[in-house]
């Protein structure tokens, strides 16, 4: 079977505000084409500088057929590199994080310094020349704490999302935090599907009484639309620039990544039960106030984020197959709060924890739905479910004229 010229065909002929017909949800050959046209070059939030306080620290991550390794060097760049040793291939990182003064393979020992050289090699012959066989980079920036990846060897610019972003996240001071918990789960769902959820809280009320406890279901909260409208959107907004906090609704033109400020329900500062804040000391003590909201932050295809006055929760998607995907979550507090003094654990990750495994369990539900021979697109809520729409114009968008052999140019969008 051609699937690219059948996904391109059917990309061609869909219809517009519906969900996708079947195979971009369950067909191991669509979900090799999301990869290669979408995963492998795109850039991808991989983690955050804290995760690597000193040179040595590592962690590591798969994207499809790619391990990477991602590290701190001598001089504090955050450096990736492909983590296949230049030798016969052995992966030379297996542990998830670590710290080590070089980057040694196990299977023969083949040593390489945090810079990615080679710098030791037994039984090579004198005329072998190390500098040849050095590890090979993997693109990697960071940005206010943020650490993002690409595995294109000719990388989209990365500079207009960091010219974007950097003045929302900076204040927050991401780069003095600590990951407090992290957790990873399996969706038995496309990374598509996961995203469309994602996307929308018209299932909100019905599936996620912890977290409505203080977010809002408003569709101009969560979606793409209707923010400038929303008189209670725009006064927290103008309240937080006010202030110094760069809260406008700001997406770029190609819909890749996006970022908002939102009020929380009622007097909530934090995402708890109580609606108080989790953690006693802030994220940053150069933001004034304790009613900013969250700020909203979304890069496709890998992260969407909250981050509050007092904790940040990060979240990275990961394809596994064209039917399961790993979420991993982190909740970020600042590196000097200590547990049990200025914030309880449990409390901390209450609401998310609970929200995930709801999702998970709607992601699942409608992935069975969708396998189902009787299963026929249907259509998005044009009031409640923009923000879905918005993200399936996306992807068609990205991957059809790569499936035609054109990439197209980034722009960028204020409103």
């Amino acid at each position: 079977m051609d699937y690219r010229s059948d996904m391109l065909d059917r990309l061609e002929r869909r219809r517009e505000g519906f969900s996708l017909e079947q195979p971009f949800y369950t067909d191991p050959g669509y979900f090799q084409l999301d990869m290669e046209m979408i995963w492998y070059r795109e850039w991808l939030f991989a983690g955050h500088d804290c995760e690597l306080p000193k040179p040595g620290s590592y962690f590591t991550l798969q994207i499809g057929a790619y391990p990477v390794v991602v590290v701190r060097d001598r001089e504090g760049t955050i450096r990736a590199y492909h983590n296949s040793c230049r030798h016969r291939g052995s992966r030379v990182c297996s542990a998830a994080k670590g710290v080590a003064a070089r980057l040694v393979c196990p299977y023969h020992q083949w040593t390489y310094d945090l810079d990615g050289s080679l710098v030791f090699a037994r039984h090579m012959g004198e005329d072998f020349d190390k500098s040849e066989y050095g590890l090979r980079p993997v693109a990697c920036e960071s940005v206010a704490g943020y650490i993002f990846i690409c595995l294109a060897d000719e990388p989209a610019d990365f500079a207009p999302f960091r010219a974007a972003m950097e003045p929302y996240l900076l204040p927050h001071n991401l780069a003095d935090s600590k990951v407090a918990h992290e957790t990873t789960i399996v969706e038995k769902g496309n990374w598509k599907l996961v995203w469309e959820n994602n996307r929308e809280c018209y299932h909100c009320a019905g599936s996620h009484p912890e977290l409505c406890v203080t977010y809002p279901e408003a569709p101009s909260v969560t979606g793409v639309q209707g923010a400038a409208a929303d008189p209670v959107v725009t006064a927290h907004s103008e309240k937080c620039e006010a202030a110094g906090l760069p809260s406008r609704f700001l997406i770029d033109d190609d819909g890749q990544f996006r970022a908002a400020r939102t009020p929380l329900v009622g007097a909530a500062e934090s995402y708890t039960m109580s609606g108080k804040r989790a953690v006693r000391r802030k994220l940053s003590n150069a933001i004034a106030g304790d009613q900013i909201g969250a700020l909203l932050l979304f890069h496709y295809p890998t992260t969407w984020n909250h981050v509050l006055n007092d904790h940040a929760i990060t979240f990275r998607v990961t394809p596994l197959s064209a039917t399961e995907t790993a979420v991993t979550t982190k909740w970020l507090v600042h590196k000097d709060a200590v547990e049990g003094v200025d914030y309880k654990l449990d409390e901390l990750i209450h609401v998310w924890t609970r929200t995930n495994d709801q999702d998970r369990r709607i992601v699942e539900e409608n992935a069975l739905g969708i396998a189902s021979p009787a299963y026929r697109p249907g259509p998005y809520s044009a009031e409640d479910e923009s923000g879905v729409m918005q993200f399936v114009d996306w992807y068609a968008r990205s991957i059809t004229p790569r499936l035609r052999g054109v990439r197209p140019a980034p722009a960028l969008h204020v409103a």
